[in-house]
């Protein structure tokens, strides 16, 4: 008769389990458990979904879109959807749906860009601020508030009006309008845990200022900056099409939605079709970061997003 506590572990089990034997196995198996939850959340694998999608078309765009983006035919302008142009085309004849493929790759180059460039300045001012305190809390709280105390995209108009219109500007712009939420999230975050008996602990052991935000203090953070970043995609999107739609984002002939919108805005009661089609892109990519922000919040909220 076999033994069948002798049985091998499936890697279930072994992710699952509430005695990990090593460091390596119990951030796996939390990474696991996160998968699981996040995937018991239908609209947020919905949104997952969508983005992959999105990612997918903007790497294979060559291969996907029909036509160039950038080939007129004025004799074929203003064309309704049909087999041939699956989304009817421009006032300039060009093909709509192989403009918004490549659109996509600018609406992910300014996503990615504000994401990467905003959340990482927010977190070194809001720790700094929260950690060190006094006057110094002070100061960066104020120039904090000066940010909030503008619209975002009042300020981020402000910036490119300054520094010039182009994409590259845009980001910019977005990005040094999109960092004061989450610096005030970083230093709240800091306040809570900066009296805590591991920071104490880690001070007694010698443990400078500079390691203890890297070490201990940062790594607290960020699993709340991941789900505000996440819903705010939303409005990165928004505000970079906002901007593009006022001609202050990318240039033309460029294939960027805001400015498709703005394009075909003359033309919305006859030909339908020239800016609903880029607003209908904007909604769907909008509506997938939302999802997948409230996926990530039940997944990485550590207050619980659902009691």
């Amino acid at each position: 008769m076999s033994d069948t506590s002798s049985k091998p572990q499936s890697r279930r089990d072994w992710l699952l389990t509430d005695a990990p034997l090593t460091r390596h196995q119990a951030r796996l198996g939390a990474f696991y458990q996160g998968w699981l939850t996040f995937r018991a959340n239908k609209l947020a694998m919905l949104g997952l979904i969508i983005l992959i999608l999105l990612i997918g078309m903007a790497i294979f765009a060559p291969w996907l879109a029909p036509q160039s983006p950038f080939a007129q035919n004025l004799a074929g302008r203003l064309q309704p959807p049909s087999p041939e142009h699956w989304l009817g085309t421009d006032a300039l004849g060009r093909d709509i749906m192989s403009r918004l493929i490549y659109g996509s790759r600018i609406t992910l180059f300014i996503v990615g860009t504000v994401a990467l460039i905003a959340p990482v300045i927010g977190l070194f001012i809001g720790t700094v601020a929260g950690f060190a305190g006094g006057w110094v809390d002070q100061v960066l709280m104020r120039i904090t508030d000066i940010f909030l105390a503008f619209p975002k995209l009042i300020l981020a108009l402000a910036f490119v009006a300054a520094l010039g219109p182009g994409i590259g500007n845009a980001v910019l712009a977005l990005a040094l309008t999109g960092w004061p939420p989450y610096a005030r999230l970083a230093r709240a975050e800091t306040l809570t845990i900066r009296n805590a008996d591991f920071i104490a602990a880690a001070r007694l052991q010698g443990a400078g200022r500079m390691r203890l935000l890297i070490r201990h203090i940062w790594p607290l953070c960020i699993s709340s900056l991941i789900v505000r970043v996440a819903l705010d995609m939303a409005g990165i999107i928004l505000s970079a099409a906002g901007l593009g739609f006022l001609g202050l984002g990318a240039q033309p002939p460029m294939p960027e939605w805001g400015a498709m919108i703005s394009d075909g805005r003359i033309y919305i009661l006859d030909f339908w079709w020239v800016a609903a089609m880029p607003g209908l892109a904007i909604f769907i990519v909008s509506l997938a970061f939302n999802l997948l922000g409230d996926g990530l919040r039940d997944v990485l909220d550590p207050k619980g997003a659902k009691q």
